[in-house]
């Protein structure tokens, strides 16, 4: 009889665990810890590029994504690389390739919370320009996501009120290239599968940003490049995290977990280069990170509908 309610117990308690873990909260666990290993990613690369140049920084970081990928792209075989529509993938690999050059560029410049809160334009731009090139209707609310995003930016820039570091603009570059790359995703994935849109991806980045690298080169040191292999880690789990977190709820409910970044690399960035945040980075970043979450809600609630 004891046995018997021991194991009771345990599938009462099987039952309660799978109970409280429902897949949104497992959708939130895992887009929580993708923003904190991106928080990671983005540190090391302010680390890295005090000494080494962007361009081979930029070559590391796609190198050992590449590396990460191998075994899936193994398994796949030669059905990830059936594509018919490859001059796309080019041009989105190139947009690839020049938004993480721009970005690496301004985390080496600019403080670390400050670039991150910037970025977050990213999907307001890209939800803006997918009206003109893929014919998705004019929304008000895509305009409102705008306007509350560009007073985002205004609050952390500040002109006229102090002097805006040009790498600054390189941050905000970096969202218009990310949003145009994101465009060219959802022109592929009308006809393209998406394993075909990751591989193609990942095998392009490696050789451009090896081009890009090989005049400024300079072999790491070993620590140097454990650094470099972290790099690419924290950037791979990153993006299976964000995976994970989509196969359990919708993107409305995951994307507002992505801004968690920004604490992450405040905190990493105070702890690690003791740098602070101003408030006025904070009062920006909140303005963006909720037009950013307003566009997502909204077109997952119009994708509902359809």
């Amino acid at each position: 009889m004891g046995a018997m309610r021991e194991t009771v117990s345990a599938g009462r308690a099987g039952a309660y665990v799978r109970e409280l873990f429902t897949p949104r909260l497992q959708a939130a666990l895992w887009m929580t810890a993708a923003a904190l290993a991106f928080a990671a990613m983005i540190l090391l690369v302010r680390i890295l590029t005090q000494r080494l140049h962007v361009f081979e920084v930029v070559f590391f970081r796609n190198l050992f994504g590449l590396a990460v990928m191998l075994p899936w792209l193994w398994r796949r075989g030669r059905t990830a690389l059936a594509t018919r529509r490859f001059p796309l993938h080019l041009l989105r690999a190139g947009l690839g390739l020049l938004a993480m050059v721009l970005w690496f560029w301004s985390l080496a410049l600019l403080p670390l919370a400050e670039a991150t809160a910037l970025s977050f334009t990213a999907p307001v731009i890209a939800s803006l320009l997918a009206m003109p090139l893929l014919g998705e209707p004019f929304s008000r609310h895509r305009i409102l996501a705008l306007v509350a995003a560009f007073a985002g930016a205004l609050l952390i820039l500040r002109p006229g009120v102090q002097v805006v570091d040009p790498a600054a603009l390189l941050a905000l570059s970096t969202a218009v290239v990310w949003g145009a790359s994101t465009v060219l995703v959802k022109m592929l994935g009308r006809s393209e599968d998406s394993a075909s849109i990751v591989t193609w991806m990942v095998l392009l980045l490696s050789p451009l940003s090896l081009g890009l690298a090989l005049p400024f080169w300079r072999t790491p040191e070993p620590w140097e490049l454990g650094l470099l292999l972290l790099l690419g880690a924290f950037g791979s789990f990153g993006h299976f995290g964000l995976s994970q977190a989509l196969k359990r709820a919708d993107a409305g409910f995951v994307a507002p977990f992505d801004y968690l970044r920004l604490p992450f690399v405040a905190w990493l960035a105070w702890l690690f280069l003791g740098e602070t945040v101003e408030l006025w980075t904070w009062l920006g970043a909140a303005c963006i990170a909720a037009a950013g979450a307003y566009v997502v809600r909204g077109e997952s609630a119009a994708a509902g509908r359809r």
